[in-house]
């Protein structure tokens, strides 16, 4: 088996947590055996991969325009 590690640049940060959430989050990295840092890293992606926008949500986000979409982008290219 070949894994890939990909390294990105990254940012250290403080955040302020308390101290029940600092407990739940022990428990959780004892019992998955990893790092509070990773299991952060976990929950942002998490997070992050949730509040994505889909290409779903834009769908219908021209129709309150009152120009038809064809016209628009040829007016806009015209002005290059």
């Amino acid at each position: 088996m070949h894994i890939k590690i990909i390294k990105e640049n990254a940012m250290r940060t403080l955040v302020d947590i308390p101290d029940r959430q600092i407990k739940d989050l022990t428990a959780i990295c004892e019992a998955e055996k990893i790092s509070r840092a990773e299991v952060v890293r976990r929950a942002i992606a998490d997070y992050l991969e949730k509040k994505k926008p889909s290409a779903a949500e834009a769908f219908g986000l021209w129709k309150d325009h009152k120009i038809d979409g064809l016209a628009y982008q040829e007016q806009v290219r015209s002005e290059w």
